[in-house]
């Protein structure tokens, strides 16, 4: 028996195997998710195969070059560690969570589990919690992780559409003008948004805003404290993205039998994730299957060889993580924080952000 959040009751029924806390999950409820992503990715995967013809895809797994699988692991585990220390750093900012790396790593590696249906970031608001930072703040700083991410994988597929265009790539034009435009105009939105959010989110419906635009503004806090927490929460997460779409890099290298354009796997990649994989149920078990195959013809590559590389991708990337996954999850239902003054974690305002914030002049604490 695991052990509950204190001062939370055992929940029963369909909707509480939805709503339980990361630490309430039992190990058949695990094993149950396993199986439900498990057949969402199977039957997604098969789909997507016989749209490619199931004759071609038999062709290109006989004619595979596996020997370039042997390095996608490193890319999965470079990957793991650029996560936690961009984690670490969101975590840390402003309000001055200092966690543990071993604590950090197991919810990173708890979070990229399949086992928890309303995805990775549950786990991150929950662990937040248990530190003692108040909901609505936890909130905002997993948005703003969330924010983080789109932010370094957004300017990497930007400036890799702009290489297609100028290398005049046969990518669909529609996909790399929308990076190429959307991009930069977006960005500006986003910050003229953040700097009148305050106007912006005057009554119930524009309050809706506040907490999309507070989770930005964490990384203006970010980007104005680059010594303490900006160089490492972005050189982090664009580890974590390299060694990402290194992974595809090499099952793509494997099955189309050549070294594709790294620009068109980054192009390729962002577009197939509408949702990034730790912000989706299940760890996007099912839906990248079915997604990410064909944001790669988009950029020239042949469905029958994109389909084998996004199924080999997710092995490396849901399926081989597992049981480290069950062991994170199972380390922190054994020794949950006893929060906020536990030894690995300490929550406290940090002052050196608070001065950042204050020169900047532009963005103020994430609770006002």
């Amino acid at each position: 028996m695991t052990r509950t959040p204190a001062g939370t009751d055992r929940r029963r029924g369909p909707l509480g195997l939805l709503l339980a806390h990361h630490r309430e999950h039992e190990p058949h409820e695990v094993v149950m998710w396993m199986i439900v992503a498990g057949g969402l990715s199977l039957i997604a995967t098969i789909l997507v195969a016989g749209a490619a013809g199931f004759v071609a895809v038999a062709s290109h797994i006989r004619h595979a070059h596996w020997y370039w699988l042997l390095f996608a692991i490193v890319g999965a585990v470079v990957a793991h560690i650029g996560y936690v220390f961009a984690y670490r750093e969101v975590a840390h900012v402003d309000r001055g969570v200092r966690l543990s790396t071993l604590r950090a790593g197991a919810i990173v590696t708890a979070g990229f589990g399949m086992f928890f249906p309303r995805g990775g970031f549950a786990v991150d608001l929950e662990a937040l919690q248990d530190l003692g930072v108040p909901r609505e703040e936890a909130r905002v700083r997993v948005l703003g992780l969330g924010s983080l991410e789109y932010a370094v994988l957004a300017a990497g597929a930007c400036a890799c559409a702009i290489l297609l265009l100028v290398d005049h790539y046969p990518a669909e034009r529609a996909v790399t003008l929308s990076w190429t435009i959307g991009v930069p105009a977006g960005t500006a939105l986003a910050l003229v948004a953040v700097r009148y959010r305050n106007w912006l989110c005057r009554g119930r419906i524009g309050g809706m805003l506040r907490p999309a635009l507070d989770a930005i503004a964490v990384v203006g806090m970010i980007v104005a404290s680059p010594r303490r927490h900006g160089a490492a929460a972005f050189m982090g997460m664009s580890l974590y993205f390299a060694g990402e779409v290194f992974v595809l890099w090499v099952c793509l290298a494997a099955f189309t039998r050549h070294t594709p354009s790294v620009a068109a796997v980054v192009v390729g990649y962002a577009t197939g994730y509408a949702l990034t994989r730790r912000t989706l149920p299940l760890g996007g078990a099912g839906a990248v299957e079915a997604l990410m195959p064909f944001a790669l013809t988009w950029v020239a590559f042949g469905l029958p060889a994109a389909v084998l590389a996004v199924f080999t991708y997710r092995i490396f990337n849901l399926w081989l993580p597992l049981g480290p996954a069950a062991a994170a999850l199972w380390a922190l239902q054994r020794r949950p924080p006893e929060a906020p003054s536990a030894p690995d974690a300490e929550v406290g305002r940090d002052d050196g952000d608070r001065a950042a914030t204050e020169d900047a002049g532009r963005v103020p604490d994430v609770n006002g």
